[in-house]
């Protein structure tokens, strides 16, 4: 029987790999998620800068948040640029001011490694105090002396502090005449690529001025206009925003931000509130994130344990698509070859159940070299795409994208969970004689599969939960939600509940497509109803119960 069954199935899964479209279909759903994920990048790095202008009616506000604007996109520009210091190719090509600028923090650091006490701090301290000095100086640049400046002032020697106070004004000015289109080259994310002012001068009243902006907001010469009050730190009363487009509102939340920023430190200034008093009222109560570790002690969350907590959602989500994907293939090959009459062709040669394992064991064979396909895709896309696309990710991806405790959850599962919806499908694949009719028939099943895909999120959020744990003992969605669990994790103990439920839901089912096919599978004309499906698998082996005639 056996040797039967593995010729059935070696079949199944040769005539299936040999075809141009098998391979086709491999390569096509992971590059569609792929670019699913890459391309909204790179149309939105594609996008032109939004071109604004402005309205100052205080005579101060914009300058400031001009200068204050250079703050986050000069830290990540040096950052940059203090790794292109270590090839001297990219080194070279860098502007005179910035390679001044990221030498001579490089000069600083070296201060700091250099002083005695250096040698008490650890590799996250030491990482620390780099981002205070980058961070510290990208404050001086864009006119804001807060709690990173003063740290950094505090770490440095007068020497560095004074060389390093000394080329502020050079790179302000050097970034604040740089161009939109030229900016993007030093990285991604810079509010200087995305967001450009353009200065609009017309002669006459500021009622001229505001007429000759609705007009080019209205022809899409510019994005939108701002208008400053005469007075924000008193009140915002006269301030607005003007632009045609009501969804895109990046522009307005970037620049009000800033502003608002400015005019707290303007307030603070006219109560005479000094600047560390006011910190510490505005000051959020922070809580720091901790785990506890295999060892039972206390570990910090890291960037990685956040993504590694949510990694089993992508994960529940190919495994959807794989079990219904492939119990799909197997249900249109069965159905398929009952239509054109092959089905009477291989029952001469083997019985209906070697038919049945070995049309189930080949779409498995099938399914698993698909799986192994997209796992090697998956792989190199986490591993190779973050540097393609410049992503700024700081970690590894691939890390969890080859965690043993996931791959190997998501291969067990598929396995069990495709054996249980292969054989309600292949029982209804054996009574249908067109696709057509085997829709109706399939209609419950696919209301199963959704229910895991719409309780994704809030198992993830709450995997040891009682959803979770409640939804992990019904066998129709066992191997999805234990898949999604699998960061929690559940206890070993589920684990073997839940597997050996499992299992034995698997048999049953087995059995019962076993009944169905051996019957089904040689019948003409129209499909049975239920009630007579029921009577097939309730009927001894060897007997065949009549048809409902009515």
């Amino acid at each position: 029987m056996l040797s039967k069954t593995g010729l059935v199935a070696q079949r199944e899964y040769v005539e299936n790999i040999r075809t141009k479209a098998f391979w086709i279909g491999i390569l096509v759903f992971p590059i569609l998620i792929s670019a699913m994920m890459v391309v909204p990048m790179l149309l939105e790095r594609a996008k032109s800068a939004r071109s604004y202008a402005v309205v100052d009616q205080s005579g101060w506000l914009l300058e400031a948040v001009e200068e204050r604007a250079t703050m986050p996109d000069v830290e990540k520009v040096l950052r940059r640029a203090l790794k292109d210091l270590e090839d001297e190719k990219k080194a070279a090509e860098l502007p005179e001011t910035l390679r001044a600028t990221a030498q001579q923090i490089n000069v600083a650091l070296s201060m700091i490694r250099s002083d005695k006490l250096a040698g008490d701090l650890d590799d996250e301290q030491w990482e620390d105090a780099q981002d205070k000095v980058i961070t510290g100086f990208a404050t001086m640049v864009g006119g804001f002396s807060g709690a990173d400046g003063a740290a950094m002032r505090e770490m440095l020697p007068a020497q560095a502090l004074a060389e390093l106070s000394r080329l502020r004004s050079s790179i302000q000015e050097w970034w604040l005449a740089l161009p939109a289109d030229e900016a993007a080259e030093y990285g991604s994310g810079l509010a200087k690529s995305r967001y450009s002012r353009v200065d609009v001068e017309v002669g006459g009243s500021q009622e001229d001025l505001i007429a000759e902006l609705n007009r080019q907001v209205k022809e899409d010469e510019i994005f939108a206009y701002f208008v400053l009050p005469s007075d924000p730190v008193v009140a915002s009363d006269g301030g607005r925003y003007v632009s045609t487009n009501l969804t895109d509102d990046d522009l307005r939340i970037w620049f009000s931000n800033i502003a608002g920023d400015v005019i707290r430190e303007r307030r603070m200034e006219q109560r005479e509130i000094d600047r560390e008093t006011a910190q510490w009222i505005t000051e959020d109560f922070r809580l720091k994130s901790t785990k506890i570790g295999s060892s039972g002690e206390e570990e910090d969350v890291l960037a990685q344990d956040l993504v590694r907590q949510w990694a089993p959602v992508v994960f529940v989500y190919l495994l959807w698509i794989s079990v219904f994907t492939i119990a799909q293939m197997l249900l249109t090959n069965t159905i398929e070859e009952k239509s054109n009459r092959l089905m009477e062709v291989l029952l001469s040669s083997v019985s209906p159940i070697q038919l049945m394992m070995g049309k189930i064991v080949g779409i498995a064979m099938t399914g698993m070299t698909m799986l192994g396909s997209w796992m090697v895709f998956f792989y190199l896309v986490t591993k190779f795409l973050p540097r393609f696309i410049d992503a700024d990710i700081p970690f590894d991806l691939s890390v969890i994208a080859t965690d043993p405790k996931f791959m190997v959850s998501f291969l067990v599962y598929f396995l069990l969970g495709y054996l249980f919806y292969a054989a309600l499908l292949v029982g209804i694949g054996s009574v249908c004689n067109s696709l057509k009719e085997a829709q109706n028939l399939q209609t419950p099943i696919m209301l199963l599969l959704f229910v895991p895909l719409a309780s994704m999120m809030p198992i993830g959020k709450d995997p040891n939960g009682l959803l979770a744990q409640v939804m992990s003992f019904i066998p129709p969605f066992t191997p999805f939600v234990m898949m999604n669990r699998a960061a929690g994790p559940p206890s070993m103990m589920e684990y073997v509940l839940t597997t050996a439920l499992l299992l034995v839901s698997v048999g049953v089912v087995m059995w019962a497509a076993a009944k169905v096919f051996r019957i089904g599978v040689l019948m003409t004309g129209k499909p049975p109803k239920l009630g007579e499906i029921i009577r097939w698998i309730r009927a001894p082996v060897g007997i065949v119960p009549e048809r409902d005639q009515s």
